[in-house]
């Protein structure tokens, strides 16, 4: 078994040197949690000229934006017709364009703030693993374009000349997406966020939250932040604390391996536009490229628990059926994470008390909509009020069963992998 080594961690171009608070501090917005939404709403906020500081327990990063496949994707993991069933026809609408214009938001950070982090907007694959995989695939398409998607549909030859792999049945195209190192991304907004003025304080665990005065108050770090409002941005890596809003989520443990770089002539063969691509499969899987030529699959399930050993097997059994080639190309790298999935697999944004807003549960998706939402979050905190952000508010909100659905999901995840060996995302 390898030791887990976090590919983002050895190839993250971007580097900062975050604050460090040593006294109290009056804030117009506390932010908790440096992933891609806390760190969106601080560049937001800061470069509206307002106050902001970045409450981090762990480093930058160190959840979902550090351990991210890296799919700039558009839109939600739910097809469109399904958002506004869920959503009503204005709301769901409203996200469905928010999101699709999500891909150019990002990508267009990235150039306006120079961040190093890989960025190829060449886009995405969503992968017929199976016959079946096709009709799911012609009904994407079909809802996509209705809503004004520019999506393409790929016969088996075209998508075998895409892959350099002909385990697939077909591909759906989305040629507004791309991919990118996903920590630097983050560790780039962040730093855009700091030259705009913004505080980031790592290594700074909040321990206390309480309203008084009209004011949120902090506890973190020893010391004491007073903000006119605030943002909890933890997603699937929140830590309890007194007082302190808790957004309930399912867990779910998503992991990956990265191969060797791949010698010259297989990187002009295999995946050569660096498309970022995911599978249609109940237990999905993900095949991508990273700059320098390693081939990075995923699939879901806890490399860090019981079942180990048998998802890393199955990592090594996926590589020999889709690159028969790269057989005995070694794994380098290998980490998880962990996904906050709801129930209707709809992000949510929770208005717990006065001018406090908790954004968690993208279920897999985290790049655009954090960017997006985190965004508009730190708009309506700053006075745009609700009709900046591109999905409703609620009030609150309780995932049922959350422990149990998630200790499923992973127990299938891991059955999957043992018994069915031959398919993507098996």
């Amino acid at each position: 078994m390898h030791t887990p080594s976090n590919l983002w961690h050895l190839t993250c171009a971007e580097q900062i040197s975050p604050d460090r608070l040593l006294a109290d501090a009056e804030v117009d917005l506390a932010v908790i949690g440096g992933g891609f939404t806390g760190c969106s709403a601080a560049l937001e906020a800061a470069r509206a000229g307002a106050s902001v500081i970045v409450l981090e327990a762990e480093t930058l990063a160190h959840g979902g934006a550090g351990r991210n496949v890296g799919l700039v994707n558009a839109g939600l993991w739910l097809p469109p017709e399904e958002v506004v069933a869920q959503l009503g026809e204005a709301m769901g609408r409203r996200l469905i364009e928010a999101l699709g214009r999500g891909p150019e938001t990002v990508f267009s950070r990235i150039r306006e703030f120079g961040i190093e982090c890989e960025a190829a907007q060449n886009g995405t694959l969503h992968l017929a693993h199976a016959p079946g995989g096709v009709r799911d695939l012609k009904n994407r398409f079909r809802q996509g374009t209705g809503f004004g998607a520019p999506l393409r549909l790929l016969d088996r030859e075209e998508t075998a000349r895409r892959t350099g792999s002909s385990a697939f049945h077909a591909a759906l195209l989305d040629p507004r997406a791309g991919t990118l190192q996903p920590r630097a991304y983050c560790l780039g907004l962040a730093r855009a966020a700091i030259a705009a003025g913004a505080r980031i304080c790592q290594r700074t665990p909040v321990t206390g939250v309480e309203r008084a005065g009209g004011r949120w108050h902090v506890q973190a770090g020893g010391h004491r932040v007073s903000a006119a409002r605030l943002l909890v941005a933890t997603n699937a890596y929140h830590q309890l604390a007194e007082g302190a809003y808790a957004p309930e989520y399912v867990v779910v443990s998503y992991c990956q391996f990265a191969t060797a770089p791949l010698p010259p002539d297989q990187r002009q063969r295999i995946l050569a536009g660096r498309e970022g691509c995911w599978d249609t499969a109940m237990v999905m899987s993900s095949i991508r490229t990273d700059a320098q030529g390693r081939l990075i699959i995923g699939g879901m399930g806890n490399t860090e628990g019981p079942a180990a050993m048998i998802h890393e097997s199955w990592a090594r059994r996926k590589l020999r059926h889709l690159y028969p080639e790269l057989a005995d190309l070694p794994f380098e790298h290998q980490w998880r994470g962990r996904i906050a999935m709801t129930r209707d697999h709809i992000p949510k944004v929770v208005a717990f008390g006065p001018d406090a807003y908790a954004v968690f549960g993208y279920s897999g998706r985290g790049i655009c909509p954090g960017t997006v939402i985190g965004t508009a979050a730190a708009q309506a905190l700053l006075g745009a009020g609700e009709a900046a952000l591109p999905l409703p508010v609620h009030q609150a909100y309780s995932e049922r069963f959350k422990s149990v659905a998630g200790a499923y999901v992973e127990f299938g995840a891991a059955l999957t992998h043992a018994l069915r060996p031959g398919l993507l995302g098996a």
